[in-house]
């Protein structure tokens, strides 16, 4: 069974404005972009560097630092320096709750 825990209002998060939150000790960069929101996990996997710091653009978020960008929907990094994706997680949104799931997606 997939356990959710609430990491923000949905009403806390701005259009294609990555909010970091750490659930459990681990960070995530929550992002709502397109109509849909993702959870992706906030650490660049080129360097240990906060993702929520990017900027989000065609649903995929940049590492301000040395320019890689990672698909919301699957982690995968579109370009270098950056070769291994980084791990989604599952979303759901009940009410004004956007809650994740740590179980990857990918």
């Amino acid at each position: 069974m997939t356990t959710y825990v609430r990491a923000c209002g949905l009403s806390e998060l701005e259009e294609d404005t990555p909010k970091r939150v750490e659930l459990d000790g681990t960070p995530v960069s929550v992002v709502r972009t397109e109509g849909e929101v993702f959870a992706i996990h906030d650490i660049c996997s080129h360097a240990n560097v906060s993702l929520s710091e990017g900027e989000v653009e065609d649903c995929q978020i940049e590492c301000w630092l040395h320019g890689s960008a990672f698909d919301l929907r699957t982690g995968k990094p579109s370009g270098l320096p950056a070769t291994r994706p980084v791990p989604v997680y599952p979303v759901k949104i009940e009410g004004d709750d956007v809650l994740v799931s740590l179980t990857q997606e990918s």
